[in-house]
């Protein structure tokens, strides 16, 4: 599908591409952190396929304008709250745990929030699939591999992570929710999946607020002509994949049966330094910023790539967005959003 600029319908059929349309249709899902950048896009998505959705947030972080026109449909249910101590009284057949404080600036300054979210907050989902017998898709991260020296980076390596440092409270409660499924899985025989998602970029990043991710930051930046700003050398790489790539893939983890267990790597294989990627958005904004260094931050990791194979094999997945296009679709939204 050859697609030049953002379009919401275009956009959900490469969320669902290859998915089949009656796969989940009136299956109830449960997702928490679903006002948010990554679980409005699933729910939208997963409507598309005509499941019965709810999505449980408090707001902290999500937004109601992400869900806004999905409210009053008869498929999908809001329900304010925190999933530190919400009551499951309602059976689901799929729980999607996505609530959390994903961006470095906020967790360093909400590190016990951070770290509840992805601990008792998990445990009360991982209880509530114990009673129901639903199906658990955790959403971890990239961040557990830490500053990784194996790369790509497959699922078996095990990661170099400092357990007190800055960024701990993050790296750790996600690598303790990881450990908190497998230990439901073997105790209790709940059907956990866990999904390792790298740098994830696109529409309905917020593009207001303070805790910027690096491609909202920099597209922000560009386009009112700030200095573009880069900690440290700009040498370190990341890996950058388009939101609905990101979805087409979590919702195969969802829907495919034998997954039980099985932990799977969610990114591009493409590499690409923070530098290169400032300069980019530079030019595909026609800025006139200026590209600021500043120093390092703390515990940072050099590089983040990750092997694919696994979901390659047992999803049959692999991204189709190159980084050129998405950025251009993520720039046109935020154009729409910042009114330039």
């Amino acid at each position: 599908m050859s697609r030049t600029q953002f379009n919401l319908s275009v956009e959900l059929e490469a969320f669902i591409q290859g998915i089949a349309k009656d796969s989940l249709k009136d299956r109830a899902v449960l997702i928490t952190g679903g006002a948010g950048f990554i679980g409005s896009w699933l729910a939208e998505a997963l409507m598309a396929l005509e499941a019965k959705v709810t999505v449980l947030d408090n707001l902290s972080t999500g937004s109601l304008k992400n869900i806004e026109h999905l409210m009053g449909l008869s498929n999908f249910k809001f329900l304010k709250g925190d999933v530190l101590n919400f009551k499951f009284e309602e059976e689901y057949d799929f729980l999607v745990h996505v609530a959390s404080l994903p961006v470095p600036d906020m967790y360093v300054k909400k590190p016990v929030e951070t770290m509840l979210s992805n601990s008792l907050g998990l445990l009360n989902v991982l209880e509530a699939s114990r009673k129901h017998n639903s199906i658990v898709l955790y959403m971890s991260t990239s961040e557990v591999y830490g500053n990784a020296e194996m790369i790509p980076t497959p699922e078996s390596y095990w990661g170099k992570v400092n357990p007190i440092g800055i960024r701990s409270c993050y790296d750790e409660s996600k690598r303790f929710g990881e450990a908190l499924c497998m230990a439901y899985l073997k105790q209790y025989g709940v059907n956990v999946r866990i999904a390792r998602l790298f740098n994830t970029y696109g529409p309905r990043l917020d593009p207001n607020t303070s805790y910027a991710r690096v491609v909202s930051k920099f597209i922000t930046q560009a386009l009112n002509n700030q200095s573009i700003t880069v900690h440290g050398d700009g040498k370190q790489t990341r890996s950058f994949i388009y939101i609905s790539d990101a979805i087409n893939a979590l919702i195969r983890m969802i829907i495919k049966e034998g997954l039980k267990g099985e932990v799977i790597n969610v990114g591009s294989p493409n590499e690409i330094t923070i530098l290169k990627l400032a300069k980019l958005v530079k030019k595909l904004t026609n800025s006139k910023s200026n590209i600021e260094f500043h120093p390092p931050r703390i515990d940072d990791p050099r590089r983040r790539c990750p092997d694919i194979s696994k979901a390659k094999s047992l999803l049959g997945w692999e991204p189709k967005t190159p980084l050129e296009n998405g950025l251009k679709f993520t720039i046109e939204w935020f154009k729409k959003v910042l009114q330039i």
